[in-house]
C-alpha cells in the first residue's frame, strides 16, 4: 500500500464530514489535505485507543520525533511520507503540527474543564490550528482568512462537543465547562448516568447558542476575495450547522444517542455549498 492510499483509506474509514469537503478540490490540494487529515486522525487515535496513559504519551512523543524527521526530509510513517509534498507546496509549519499534538496531549491530562477559557485553548489546539492549516492548503491569501479559519475550527469543535456529550461521558470525559454545568444545575452524575433532565436541556441550549455565534463570527471574518478558495471549509460549516440544528430539533438526545446526517444529505450540502458559496 502506498502512503497516498494509506491516507485515503484513513480518511474514508473515519466516516468524517471532512471527506465530503475534499471531493471538489484539485488533485494536489486534495492529496495534501487528505494527508494532513490522516495525520490528525493518527494522533487523535493515540488518545482514543490507548488505555494506558504512559503508552499514549510515548506514542505522542514518537510523533513529535517523527515531525523532526519529516521536516528534515527523513520521515518513516506512511502519513509523514504522504505529507512530504504537502509541506513543500503549502504553508504547513512544524509548530502548527506540534500544537495539534499538544492539544491531543491535553486529553491525557484533563478529563474536566473548569471553564470556557481552558476549553477554548483545547479547541484552538485540536480544531483552530487544524482550520488554519486547512485554509492555507485551500489558498488563504489574507490574515483575515486565517482568523476566519481558526474561528470556524472553534465552531466545528463546539458542535462535536455537543454531539458527543454522552459518548465522551461513557469514556469518563466531560468537555462541558464545569462552572456552566453548576450554573445550570447539571451534575457530573447527570452526564455519567445519562440523566436527560430539564436543566440539561437548558444547558445544551446555551451550548447551542454559543456554537451558532461562533459560526456567525467565522462567516463575518471571511473576506469576499477568499470565499471561493475557502469553499471546502464552508462545506464543513454547512454540514455541521445542519447537524447542530438536527440535534436541537430532536431535543438534545445526545446522552443516549449519536445524531448523524445521512451521507446523501452531506453530499447534497457539499454540492450546494460548492455551487453557491
Amino acid at each position: 500500500m502506498t502512503p497516498r492510499q494509506y491516507c485515503h483509506d484513513k480518511a474514508a474509514a473515519s466516516g468524517s464530514s471532512f471527506y465530503y469537503s475534499f471531493l471538489f478540490l484539485s488533485r494536489p490540494k486534495r492529496e495534501a489535505i487528505t494527508a494532513f487529515y490522516a495525520f490528525c486522525r493518527e494522533v487523535d487515535d493515540v488518545v482514543d485507543e490507548c488505555r494506558e496513559v504512559h503508552v499514549a504519551r510515548a506514542k505522542l512523543d514518537w510523533w513529535r520525533a517523527e515531525l523532526d524527521r519529516l521536516y528534515a526530509g527523513q520521515p518513516n510513517h506512511p502519513v509523514s511520507l504522504a505529507m512530504v509534498p504537502a509541506i513543500a507546496r503549502y504553508p504547513i509549519a512544524r509548530e502548527q503540527l506540534e500544537e495539534i499534538i499538544d492539544g491531543m496531549a491535553m486529553d491525557l491530562e484533563l478529563t474536566r474543564y473548569a471553564d470556557f477559557k481552558v476549553l477554548r485553548l483545547y479547541c484552538h489546539r485540536v480544531a483552530g490550528i487544524v482550520g488554519e492549516v486547512a485554509a492555507g492548503i485551500f489558498g488563504a491569501s489574507s490574515h483575515a482568512a486565517m482568523k476566519y479559519a481558526a474561528q470556524l475550527g472553534l465552531a466545528l469543535q463546539l458542535t462535536n462537543i455537543i454531539r458527543d456529550v454522552g459518548e465522551d461521558a461513557r469514556r469518563g470525559r466531560i468537555y462541558l465547562p464545569m462552572d456552566e454545568m453548576a450554573a445550570y444545575g447539571v451534575s457530573e452524575a447527570d452526564l455519567l448516568q445519562a440523566r436527560a433532565t430539564t436543566n440539561f436541556g437548558t444547558l445544551m441550549e446555551f451550548q447551542y447558542r454559543r456554537a451558532v455565534t461562533a459560526y456567525e463570527q467565522a462567516y463575518a471574518l471571511l473576506p469576499d476575495g477568499d470565499r471561493k478558495d475557502q469553499r471546502p471549509g464552508l462545506i464543513m460549516a454547512a454540514i455541521y450547522r445542519a447537524l447542530l440544528d438536527e440535534i436541537r430539533a430532536a431535543g438534545y438526545p445526545v446522552l443516549g444517542a449519536r445524531i448523524a446526517l445521512p451521507p446523501v444529505r452531506k453530499l447534497w450540502l457539499a454540492a450546494k455549498t460548492w455551487i453557491t458559496a
